[in-house]
């Protein structure tokens, strides 16, 4: 099942007057290790007159390099892409049988590869008091995966989240402390926590999708009832043999075909959207994130779109008509099941196609009822009926057709 969604996000700055723009940083762009698959994208800048260069940081992240060579009153900038959301399980992958336990070693080599995410953070000192308030979940000798998604989830327990407006990320400290926070916030703590553990991780800035879940009778309705999409950010953590692992700490769970990520760096900083400076100014900023449905895939809880909906329902009312216009009226019946009076568990009565008395018996009820209802004209067809799942070929059916007029 697919469905393939178009992103619209547009964030404008503008001041009040024509000032100088100097050079800004773009990480917009979905990393090469998103696993969404994006079928479109495109940047543009306004003012028009600007210069773009397109290049990977120094963590292989793709960056757009902005330079404007006159003033400007404006600027603004707008991504739109498409993307593929089929499904991703987050748990496909393997892991190195030295690393299938917590408390695993890096070799040296991919240690030493790995050291900038594995640099401890600065004023996270309440972190390892956090960590060892949980040693259920720090114990070492447990599987990779539930040590990771059980911090995870302890993580998305413990710190509430909030709407941040504020520049920046909090420190994991502060974040403890407040047991409150922003997305960026949550997932940095989060940082923290496993490179305390000895583990590699780095801070991930991207976008996140959520599409509302079909109505489906009987279940709670769901916590959101429309389309959704937003800056997001989560963390990382490398396992050999598995790579770099995605765990939103804002939810719990793993990054999964709605997290799309633009940069991962060792270092919230590097990670931001967008970075730049202007002379001093009067600035107001607007930002605006949509996301719309462009193409759906038929699925089990929403077999048909509302557009072919529509369509079945006047067939339908056209079908109605005709039938009403030329006097055709319409029965229904149900449809007994005859058994032998003498033998009513034996398999040919009960499971089994064929058996010695069935077709005997079959012709002899065929016949009376023909004899009852179609003496007159009827037809006897002899055919194949009903095809069950599991059998090879449909079971025979004996069929009696008639005029209800006599003809």
């Amino acid at each position: 099942m697919t469905i393939r969604v178009a992103l619209e996000h547009r964030t404008s700055y503008r001041f009040d007057r024509s000032v100088g723009i100097g050079a800004h940083t773009v990480r917009l762009r979905p990393a090469p290790h998103c696993r969404t698959p994006i079928t479109g994208y495109s940047l543009r800048v306004e003012p028009k007159n600007h210069f773009v260069n397109w290049q990977q940081d120094a963590h292989g992240n793709h960056v757009a390099r902005l330079v404007f060579p006159e003033p400007a009153t404006e600027l603004t900038i707008t991504v739109d892409l498409v993307a593929e959301l089929t499904v991703i399980n987050p748990f496909d992958f393997f892991v190195e049988s030295y690393a299938q336990r917590s408390g695993f070693a890096y070799p040296p080599a991919l240690a030493q590869d790995l050291e900038p995410y594995l640099r401890p953070v600065e004023d996270a000192g309440k972190v390892r008091g956090w960590l060892d308030a949980n040693p259920d979940l720090t114990a070492p000798d447990q599987s990779i995966v539930g040590f990771l998604t059980g911090l995870n989830r302890r993580a998305a327990a413990d710190i509430a989240y909030s709407v941040r407006m504020e520049a920046g990320v909090q420190s994991p400290d502060a974040t403890l402390e407040r047991a409150i926070g922003s997305c960026r916030d949550s997932a940095w703590m989060l940082v923290a926590a496993f490179r305390e553990l000895g583990l590699a991780a780095r801070f991930v800035s991207g976008y996140l999708v959520q599409l509302a879940p079909d109505a489906v009778p009987g279940v709670p309705a769901p916590s959101f009832d429309r389309d959704f999409t937003d800056l997001h950010a989560w963390t990382e953590v490398y396992v050999p043999g598995a790579g770099w692992i995605g765990l939103d700490a804002t939810s719990g769970l793993l990054a999964g075909e709605g997290h799309i990520p633009l940069a991962a760096t060792p270092h919230p900083q590097h990670a931001a959207p967008i970075s730049g400076t202007v002379d001093p100014c009067g600035t107001t900023m607007e930002f605006s994130n949509v996301v719309r449905r462009v193409h759906e895939d038929p699925r089990v809880t929403r077999p048909y779109s509302d557009a072919s909906r529509e369509r079945i329902h006047a067939l339908g009312r056209a079908v109605d008509g005709r039938l009403s216009t030329g006097d055709v009226r319409l029965t229904m019946g149900g449809e007994p099941t005859f058994v032998a009076k003498g033998d009513m568990a034996s398999p040919q009565w009960t499971v089994a196609a064929d058996g010695p008395e069935k077709r005997v018996l079959a012709d002899a009820l065929a016949a009376k009822l023909f004899d009852h209802f179609a003496s007159s004209g009827g037809v006897v067809h002899r055919g194949q009926g009903k095809w069950y799942p599991g059998e090879p070929l449909p079971r025979w059916q004996t069929a009696i057709v008639w005029r209800t007029d006599g003809a």
